[in-house]
């Protein structure tokens, strides 16, 4: 019985170790997705670069300096799908740091330092030195 057992564990890890980059490669297009999701034409078509959340898409630009029409400046805020994956690195590997994020998610480190402080203020993860914990229920 314990061949058996034996020889069954060896062979989920073989399989584990077969799909690895399969899943590896999951996580960097659902990056690329979501760094993609609503990025119109670079040309200069509609003067919109993303969609605005769930907002219709009645005018070409924001010309009146609020983004969308909320009071902010700048550009509109996201889905929040990147701020989701981040979170669970951060979940999953206790002291990760930003760079290791962005690698981890295939994006440009600069958007996760506009994204991690923000889950820092909604309570979700506290920053230790450079790296990053969940704050987890106290």
């Amino acid at each position: 019985m314990a061949d058996f057992l034996d020889e069954k564990r060896r062979e989920m890890q073989e399989r584990l170790k077969e799909l690895r980059p399969l899943v590896d490669e999951y996580h960097r297009l659902e990056a690329a997705v979501a760094a993609l999701d609503g990025v119109g034409d670079t040309g200069g078509g509609t003067g919109r670069r993303r969609s605005g959340g769930g907002s219709s898409s009645g005018g070409a630009s924001s010309s009146g300096g609020a983004a969308s029409g909320n009071g902010r400046r700048g550009r509109p805020r996201g889905t929040g799908t990147r701020g989701k994956q981040a979170l669970e690195l951060v979940r999953t590997s206790p002291g990760i740091t930003i760079p290791e994020i962005a690698e981890q998610m295939g994006i440009q480190q600069n958007y996760l330092y506009r994204v991690l402080p923000s889950l820092q203020k909604e309570g979700l993860i506290r920053k230790e030195g450079r790296g990053w914990h969940a704050m987890d229920a106290a």
